[in-house]
């Protein structure tokens, strides 16, 4: 589908009367458990909670920032985007797990996700492009944060599927070998299509959970490591909201 006309689309993202607007920059976390966190420092350090259907949203006390998630998947994540486009989002960093194709991503690393893979449903409906790109300058701002840090941290490809359960090994090797796969997940691609869709700028940030190059699937959402980079991952990207990194150019 390739109508960008809103006035033929039955149901359309609206703001109600009751709804306040949010700052134009903002993290969507995927998992509850970093979206937990995020949200509680936010509140803590004096900020406001909102509404955002089956999710969770607050805004800093400054006004400065927003903070929602959890949001798993791409028809839940897209729903999630386009409510916070209509309620004032202009830039948008996404802040989830992926599971690693190639052997120098290992679990607690870090990935920045360059041109995306759509394998998911969603994207098409929005465009015929299956292979979005992130914002260069949120990119750009990322890179700046990571750099400052001493967290493990790659560049690469994403491809995201609405299956994690029917990767299949030959699935895997063809997307490393033919379309320079890095790292899979749920929702980066579907964010990039309607980012693009909707004017904004969105890039994302994600973690490597899973080791998906050796013989057998190596899970890591669950050990000390993962944990521990989690945290410090959340606590260094809402800190450098602070410094201007993710200002438009």
């Amino acid at each position: 589908m390739n109508d960008s006309s809103h006035d033929s689309m039955v149901m359309c993202p609206v703001r109600t009367r009751k709804e306040k607007m949010i700052p134009e920059l903002g993290f969507l976390f995927v998992n509850p458990v970093e979206a937990g966190g995020a949200l509680s420092r936010i509140i803590s350090e004096g900020g406001s909670k909102r509404f955002l259907f089956n999710s969770k949203l607050c805004v800093n006390k400054a006004e400065t920032l927003f903070v929602a998630g959890p949001a798993i998947g791409a028809p839940m994540a897209v729903l999630s985007m386009e409510k916070l486009i209509v309620l004032g989002a202009k830039r948008i960093v996404l802040v989830g797990w992926c599971g690693a194709l190639l052997e120098t991503l290992k679990v607690g690393d870090i990935i920045l996700p360059g041109q995306a893979l759509c394998g998911e449903g969603t994207s098409h409906y929005y465009s015929e492009n299956q292979a979005p790109q992130p914002s260069a300058n949120v990119l750009s701002g990322l890179r700046a944060v990571l750099s400052q840090s001493e967290l493990p941290w790659q560049e690469g490809r994403v491809w995201s599927t609405d299956a994690p359960y029917r990767e299949s090994r030959s699935l895997l090797s063809s997307l490393q070998m033919k379309h320079n796969i890095a790292a899979i997940d749920m929702e980066y691609s579907a964010l990039c299509t309607v980012a693009q869709f909707r004017h904004i700028e969105f890039a994302a940030c994600m973690l490597v959970s899973d080791e998906l190059w050796q013989n057998n699937w190596k899970p890591g959402f669950t050990t000390s490591l993962f944990r521990q980079r989690s945290q410090q991952l959340t606590g260094l990207l809402l800190a450098a909201c602070g410094l201007g990194l993710y200002a438009p150019t």
